[in-house]
């Protein structure tokens, strides 16, 4: 087939024979900034503090090699087979327990099997997002959820967050300006446990606050809760799903907690919605992976998972306090949140840097990190940056942030020559924060 000059896009340098016939959703779909990094970060001499990739290395193998002998030898011509929409009974009677140590009570029928939270999330948003209908957002966000919501067509609006988690009177103001333009809310999305990316954990009292707020206002709200049982001096506050039932659908997963190559998350919610999920994922991938389902089951079957989890939350704690003693060491003039679970420190440049513009000098000095811009729809967070501890050990984490010491250290010392010879141009950056949090320093 032959291309023309009509098949020449708006980059000016990509030629597409099939750009005027795709749909116009799909100008939403964009590779996001944390996958972007991937290739740079995947390198041996690179400190990636970009991913957030679990430690799967702790997993102790004899029970993952067992696991797999045991459901070929039991399970294998079901394991190997289409299964069911909701996904296998045994593993949503698990996940009940699961969802129990956050104070959620629920029925086996309630729960809907996904490859992934992800997909779960992307599901959730089929069903309910038409083009121009507003999400709400905590302001930073998850990357890949800002990728889907734009994928549907959705305008995505932020919610400020403080220390303490999403700003309820901000949440007022958010809805009522909405509202008053005539738009229409759809749904919360919240990540209220160790959020992702900047690591705040959102108060009780808030989270009852904020139900009110989206009770009040018929606002749906999708609370994600990958990292709550990541948890490292206490847990947090219960689920917001374990006090509001209609009003809340809940996405979980095994990703961190176990394995993301499994693949296998899922939904809790209210029964109406549950049976469009059911429908919504049988049209997506007739079936999530049986074979992992049951991998899963027999895992938490014959595991002492709870310990497992309470390993993970040892490691992740050590690398942390890695992290924030080598902030507090080679950048005390930055400002950063002290999570107390989860994988993300997020990091405050002094004003005027731009965290985006200088990835690829750091790239250079063999260190890797997510520019803060990657977690807004708007454009925000440019001088902000997400850290990722969960990985690296803490010997490359200490080897990572001082990299990142030279770089943001340069690029202080340009800006201090420049300001000696030419006056400053002010660049406007709303913050994630009404005030950064104190650092160690």
């Amino acid at each position: 087939m032959t291309t023309t000059g009509n098949d020449q896009h708006a980059s000016g340098t990509n030629l597409d024979p099939w750009y005027d016939l795709y749909a116009e959703r799909t100008a939403g779909l964009a590779a996001s900034e944390v996958r972007a990094l991937f290739a740079v970060a995947s390198r041996p001499e690179v400190v990636s503090l970009a991913g957030g990739m679990p430690f799967v290395s702790a997993l102790p193998t004899e029970l993952i090699h067992g696991a797999f002998e045991k459901v070929m030898r039991d399970e294998g011509p079901t394991a190997l087979q289409y299964g069911s929409g909701q996904g296998i009974p045994g593993l949503r009677e698990h996940i009940l327990e699961i969802m129990a140590i956050e104070g959620i009570r629920a029925s086996v029928d309630d729960v809907v099997v996904t490859t992934g939270s992800q997909h779960a999330l992307e599901l959730v948003t089929k069903l309910f997002i038409d083009p121009g209908d507003v999400v709400l957002a905590e302001g930073p966000s998850y990357v890949t959820a800002m990728v889907v919501f734009k994928s549907f067509q959705a305008e995505v609006q932020h919610v400020m967050m403080d220390e303490f988690g999403l700003v309820p009177e901000a949440l007022r103001e958010r809805i009522a300006e909405l509202k008053a333009a005539g738009k229409t809310i759809k749904f919360l999305y919240t990540i209220p446990s160790f959020s992702n990316p900047a690591g705040v954990t959102l108060t009780w009292e808030r989270r009852l606050e904020i139900l009110e707020i989206c009770r009040s206002n018929d606002i749906l709200v999708l609370e994600d809760n990958p990292y709550g049982l990541l948890y490292f001096d206490a847990p947090p506050p219960q689920a917001m799903r374990s006090v509001e039932e209609d009003g809340v659908i809940y996405l979980g997963t095994f990703s961190k907690t176990l394995a993301p190559g499994f693949r296998v998350g899922w939904a809790l919610a209210p029964h109406a919605i549950r049976e469009k999920l059911i429908l919504a994922n049988e049209a997506a991938v007739l079936s999530p992976s049986s074979f992992s389902q049951y991998m899963i089951t027999e895992y938490l079957n014959t595991a002492d998972w709870r310990g497992q989890i309470n390993t993970f939350r040892g490691i992740y704690r050590e690398r942390r306090d890695a992290m924030l003693a080598a902030l507090a060491e080679y950048l005390p003039q930055l400002s950063w949140t002290v999570p107390n679970g989860g994988f993300y420190v997020w990091a405050t440049l002094p004003d005027h840097l731009d965290s985006k513009a200088m990835l690829p000098r750091a790239v250079k000095e063999l260190v890797a990190y997510t520019p803060g811009t990657a977690f807004y729809a708007d454009g925000n967070g440019r001088n902000n940056m997400r850290l990722s501890f969960c990985y690296p050990t803490p010997e490359f984490i200490r080897e990572g942030i001082r990299r990142l010491s030279v770089v943001i250290n340069g690029e202080l010392d340009l800006l201090n020559t420049f300001s000696q010879t030419a006056p400053l141009k002010t660049i406007p950056v709303t913050r994630a924060y009404d005030s950064p949090p104190s650092n160690l320093a």
